[in-house]
């Protein structure tokens, strides 16, 4: 009894320890970024197509290029607050290094180790390339400083335990990409897609854990306001043509002379500063996407 005691007490720790393993909060290494350097410009490009000011500005007619936070977001996991990710030292990122960025932006991890809430895509921006990162990065230091606090988040019991979101990250977080391409237009249609405009975390069911349910990718999905419900994109939900979709990204209005409303008005505004080649490969994805 007293061996199988300690086989058990043995095989205990070891679980914990592949546990904590798995579930630990990971960086970028200081070298993977060591020869880049960030262009503002391309950054720019990068910061619409990803959407930062649509959380980060100051409530919905706030200046999208001051990141000043303070957005709620209701889900069914609790209430989110968007922080200051403008270059104020004190209330925003203005100490982090592009190091600290890219772990924040595409491993959802803070500079002091700590696991980032996924209410912040980081899930759809682990896709991102090194030099968007980095372009991204020198945009940011551009912006204008916020002194504004940051507002804490309501979460219930266990969804404020941050360890447990080390779990969620092993089960979700993944840099693969979804869906086939052939052309090189299809290729930036995906990236724009699944990468930087993480159209999914909308426009995707998700699981009782809240992880996107990647079988019914596009799918549409429960409006997390609870208020209506977010459209599919797949043949069966739409019927617009390609130019229609473009059409639609750029001025928010519709083949059936309606017009964008909610947050999805944000992203036109968005779309709206990408070049007319990438609106156009977003939409050849959508088009593409199987039934």
């Amino acid at each position: 009894m007293r061996r199988w005691g300690l086989t058990f007490a043995v095989l205990g720790l070891v679980a914990i320890a592949a546990g904590l393993w798995i579930t630990r909060a990971r960086v970028t290494p200081p070298d993977q970024l060591a020869g880049l350097t960030g262009d503002a410009t391309r950054g720019a490009a990068v910061f619409w197509a990803a959407g930062c000011a649509s959380c980060h500005k100051a409530g919905p007619d706030g200046d999208p290029l001051v990141l000043a936070g303070g957005q709620m977001f209701q889900t069914d996991f609790g209430v989110f607050h968007a922080p200051n990710i403008s270059m104020d030292v004190d209330h925003g990122i203005g100490g982090w290094s592009v190091t600290d960025f890219a772990s924040a932006v595409r491993l959802g991890t803070s500079p002091d180790g700590q696991h980032y809430y996924p209410a912040f895509p980081y899930a759809s921006y682990a896709r991102m390339t090194d030099a968007d990162v980095v372009d991204l990065w020198a945009f940011f230091k551009t912006l204008p400083a916020s002194d504004t606090p940051n507002l804490p988040h309501t979460l219930g019991f266990p969804f404020n335990l941050r360890a447990s979101v080390g779990g969620w990250k092993w089960l979700y977080a993944d840099t693969e990409f979804l869906t086939e391409t052939t052309t090189p237009e299809l290729d930036r249609g995906r990236y724009l897609v699944e990468a930087l405009a993480h159209c999914g975390e909308c426009h995707t069911p998700r699981t009782a854990l809240g992880g996107l349910d990647e079988s019914r990718w596009m799918d549409g999905a429960p409006n997390p306001s609870g208020q209506g419900r977010i459209p599919g994109l797949t043949p069966a939900h739409l019927d617009w043509s390609a130019n229609d979709i473009a059409y639609y990204l750029e001025t928010g209005f519709t083949p059936e002379f309606d017009s964008a409303g909610g947050s999805m008005a944000d992203v036109v505004t968005n779309m709206g500063k990408l070049t007319a080649e990438d609106r156009a490969a977003i939409a050849a994805y959508i088009k593409a996407l199987p039934g």
